[in-house]
């Protein structure tokens, strides 16, 4: 009954995970609608860093800003992610020596 009830929970997580992939390459969007949703991972990005700067060093604050400037920057240049986040690390690691 346990492995009956754990299959059914992993088959009503997977489709709503799975689905959306396969429907949006089906579906056109206009323009405006795409550049909307290549904002949304800037978007959480920085919902994930901006608690951070504020915390990277409390009694040195312009640490945290320095690196969440850095981060700013290298989103508008329109870098990876991840390129993003280690550039940011990088950024506080070093003024922190």
């Amino acid at each position: 009954m346990i492995l009956l009830i754990i299959l059914g929970m992993s088959l009503v997580t997977m489709i709503p995970r799975i689905l959306p992939a396969y429907i949006v390459d089906k579906i056109h969007f206009p323009e405006w609608m795409n550049r909307w949703l290549n904002a949304i991972p800037y978007a959480a990005l920085g919902a994930l860093i901006f608690p951070g700067i504020l915390t990277v060093k409390p009694d040195q604050p312009h640490i945290g800003l320095a690196g969440g400037a850095v981060a700013v920057i290298l989103a508008f240049l329109g870098l990876n992610n991840i390129l993003v986040v280690i550039g940011a690390i990088v950024t506080v690691f070093l003024l922190t020596i």
